[in-house]
C-alpha cells in the first residue's frame, strides 16, 4: 500500500507541474501577441502585408430599353433605362519584380520589412456589346484598376502607361473606390474593339508579406529575393533557392483559379471587404494572416521563430517532469534513499523554470545559444540539488547527465520539425526500453517490504 500511495502521490504532483507549464505557455503566446502588434505598428508606418491585383479593365455602361405596347387607346411607348459596369480581366498577366528585404525594430522584436521594385503587363482584347433591337447603349468612359493593398507604402507615383503612352494615375480603383489606383481611358462607342497594352511600373513597400492575384486568363507571375527563407502559401511555384535567396514563378490560367470569380462577387481590396477582416482584425484576434482571392504570396519568415520553437518545447514539458520523477522513485524503491515530495516538487519547477528562461532569453540573443544557456543553468542547479538530496556527487552527476541528454534529444526534435513524430516515438521508445531493462531483475514485492514507513521519514 505505502508503493502505491508514492506512486499515486509521484502521480498528482506530475499533474501539478502542469500549472506552471500552462503559465508559461500562457506567457509565450502573450509575447507572440506582443510581436503581432510590432508588426501592425511598423506595417502602419512603413507599409502593411501587401497585395497587388490588376490591372482590370472596367467599361461602365447605360442601357435603353424602348418597348410599345398597343392597347384600345392607341400605341404606348415605354422607355426603361438600366445602368451598370462590365469588368474584362486581361488575356494574358505578367507580374515581374524583386523583393529587398530590410529589417525594422520595435522594442524588443525585429520586424521583416521589403521593397519592391517591379511592373506588371497586361495585354487586353476586349469587344464591347453593340446596340441591338430595341435596347440602345452609352458607354461611359472606363478605366484600368490596379488594387493594391496598402497606397501608404507606394513610393512615388506609378508610371501607368496604355499601349505606350503615359495616362494619369488617381486614386483608388474606380467604381469600387478601393485601395489602389486607377486611370481614366477615352470614351469608345458600342460594339468598339479595345487593344490595350497596360503597364504599370511602382516601387510597393511592406511587412513580411508580398501577394500577387492572378486575375488574367493566363498568368505569369515571377518573384526573386536576396532572402534565403521564403515561405509561399498559395498555388506552390517553381523555385530556386539557395544561400544566395530566391527565384519563384507561378504560371497559372484562370480554368485553375477562382480568382476571376472572387473578384466579380467582391472586388478584392475593396474596403471593408475580406483583405480588411484577414490583414487587421484576424491579427488582433491572434488568427493568422492570408492572402485574398486565391492569391500566391511569399513571406520573409525567420528560419528560427523563438516563440514557436519556445511553444513547441513546453509540449515536452510534462514529459521531462514525468521522466525525472520516474528516475527518482527508482533510486527510492531500489536504493531506499528516501526523497521527500517537497524535493520531488522543487526539481519539476527548476524544470519548468527552463522553458520561461529560454523564452526570456531568445528575446535577445540567438534561439540556439538561449537553449544552451538555459539548460546549463537549470541542469546545473538540479545537479547541486540532488548531489544533497540523494547523498552522493556521483548520483547528482547522473540525473544531471540524463537530463543534459534529454535536453539534447529535445532540441533535435525541435531543429526537425518534419521528423519531430518519428523523432519523439523513437525517443520514448528507448527510455521505456531502458528502465524496463535495468528494472527486469526487481522483485517489487520485496521491494514494496522494504519501502522506508511514514515514521522512518518523519525520523529522517
Amino acid at each position: 500500500m505505502r508503493l502505491a500511495f508514492k506512486a499515486a502521490l509521484m502521480a498528482m504532483l506530475t499533474l501539478a507541474i502542469l500549472i506552471p507549464l500552462q503559465m508559461i505557455r500562457g506567457t509565450i503566446h502573450e509575447r507572440q501577441q506582443y510581436r503581432e502588434a510590432a508588426v501592425r505598428e511598423i506595417g502602419a508606418s512603413f507599409g502593411g502585408r501587401q497585395v497587388l491585383a490588376g490591372p482590370v479593365l472596367v467599361v461602365p455602361y447605360e442601357e435603353r430599353v424602348v418597348e410599345t405596347e398597343g392597347d384600345e387607346n392607341g400605341a404606348r411607348k415605354t422607355v426603361r433605362r438600366k445602368s451598370g459596369q462590365w469588368t474584362f480581366f486581361p488575356d494574358t498577366l505578367a507580374i515581374d519584380g524583386t523583393l529587398k528585404p530590410d529589417v525594422r525594430r520595435r522594442g524588443l522584436h525585429q520586424v521583416r520589412v521589403y521593397e519592391w521594385d517591379g511592373q506588371a503587363v497586361a495585354r487586353f482584347d476586349v469587344q464591347l456589346p453593340s446596340e441591338e433591337g430595341n435596347v440602345q447603349r452609352t458607354i461611359g468612359q472606363p478605366w484600368l484598376s490596379l488594387g493594391i493593398a496598402d497606397v501608404g507604402g507606394m513610393r512615388g507615383a506609378p508610371q501607368l502607361t496604355v499601349n505606350g503612352v503615359a495616362v494619369k494615375v488617381e486614386q483608388g480603383i474606380g467604381h469600387a473606390d478601393g485601395p489602389g489606383v486607377h486611370a481614366r481611358l477615352a470614351v469608345p462607342a458600342a460594339g468598339a474593339r479595345l487593344r490595350l497594352d497596360a503597364r504599370a511600373a511602382l516601387q510597393l513597400r511592406g511587412t513580411e508579406t508580398f501577394a500577387m492575384v492572378p486575375l488574367g486568363a493566363n498568368n505569369d507571375l515571377r518573384l526573386q529575393s536576396s532572402w534565403p527563407h521564403p515561405k509561399f502559401d498559395g498555388k506552390s511555384p517553381q523555385q530556386d533557392i539557395d544561400a544566395r535567396g530566391f527565384h519563384a514563378r507561378w504560371q497559372i490560367a484562370a480554368v485553375g483559379s477562382n480568382a476571376q470569380r472572387r473578384y466579380l462577387q467582391t472586388p478584392v481590396l475593396a474596403p471593408g471587404q475580406q483583405l480588411a477582416e484577414s490583414a487587421e482584425q484576424a491579427l488582433e484576434r491572434g488568427m493568422p494572416w492570408a492572402a485574398p482571392g486565391d492569391a500566391v504570396s511569399v513571406s520573409l519568415i525567420d528560419p528560427v521563430n523563438p516563440y514557436l520553437q519556445a511553444d513547441r518545447a513546453t509540449k515536452y514539458g510534462l514529459l521531462f517532469v514525468l521522466l525525472t520523477f520516474v528516475g527518482f522513485f527508482m533510486f527510492e524503491l531500489i536504493k531506499q534513499v528516501r526523497v521527500h515530495p517537497i524535493q520531488y516538487l522543487l526539481v519539476g519547477m527548476a524544470i519548468a523554470i527552463f522553458f520561461l528562461l529560454l523564452v526570456s532569453l531568445s528575446e535577445h540573443i540567438a534561439f540556439g545559444l538561449s537553449y544552451l544557456l538555459a539548460a546549463l543553468a537549470c541542469i546545473g542547479l538540479i545537479g547541486v540539488y540532488l548531489a544533497a538530496v540523494l547523498r552522493s556527487t556521483a548520483r547528482g552527476l547522473g540525473f544531471a547527465a540524463m537530463l543534459g541528454t534529454l535536453y539534447a534529444a529535445l532540441y533535435g526534435l525541435l531543429l526537425s520539425e518534419d521528423n519531430a513524430l518519428a523523432l519523439g516515438a523513437g525517443l520514448l521508445f528507448v527510455i521505456l526500453a531502458a528502465i524496463m531493462l535495468i528494472t527486469r531483475k526487481v522483485d517489487w514485492y520485496q521491494v514494496a517490504m522494504h519501502q522506508p514507513g511514514a515514521a522512518d521519514g518523519a525520523r529522517s
